[in-house]
């Protein structure tokens, strides 16, 4: 170790203003890319490749290539792809966070979707107990349809 007044360099102050500290930058998180993003847009809306394929105007072999590869494909397939996916290009790119809804889910699967949203809202307790009572009950559920609970079995 060099004693610091024996090289001429004087001893750091105790102010932490005048402190550097030494380390590496933390990585970000990194975002998924185009491929991960198309692929999960694509299966969120209940589509095949070969579906998205037909309605973007395109072959089963370029979303695979879209899917699976690090680049991006030109504007005018990310275009395409885009309106066929019913989501923006920016929201396709990763510039902005999609708003992907299930294209066949039906207005009771929605209105129950935004409930369980809702819940995430309460405090960690009253979470767990939503979820014991929706594990109860659609066990219970099961069961009756099993017909071992409270039904006769001599019909």
């Amino acid at each position: 170790m060099i004693d610091a007044r024996v090289a001429g360099i004087e001893k750091p102050s105790d102010d932490p203003a005048f402190t550097i500290t030494c380390g590496m930058p933390r990585r970000k998180k990194e975002e998924p890319g185009f491929g991960p993003r198309l692929t999960a847009i694509r299966k969120a809306r209940g589509l095949t490749q070969i579906e998205l394929a037909q309605t973007a105007g395109t072959t089963q072999r370029s979303i695979s290539y879209y899917e699976n590869d690090d680049g991006i494909p030109p504007s005018s397939a990310v275009i395409a792809l885009a309106k066929a996916l019913k989501v923006s290009a920016d929201e396709l790119l990763g510039l902005r966070p999609p708003r992907v809804e299930r294209v066949n889910d039906d207005a009771d699967t929605r209105r129950l979707w935004k409930r369980f949203q809702m819940v995430t809202a309460l405090p960690e307790k009253d979470q767990r107990a939503v979820i014991r009572l929706i594990n109860s009950l659609v066990t219970l559920g099961a069961a009756r349809r099993n017909g071992s609970v409270g039904e006769s079995h001599g019909r």
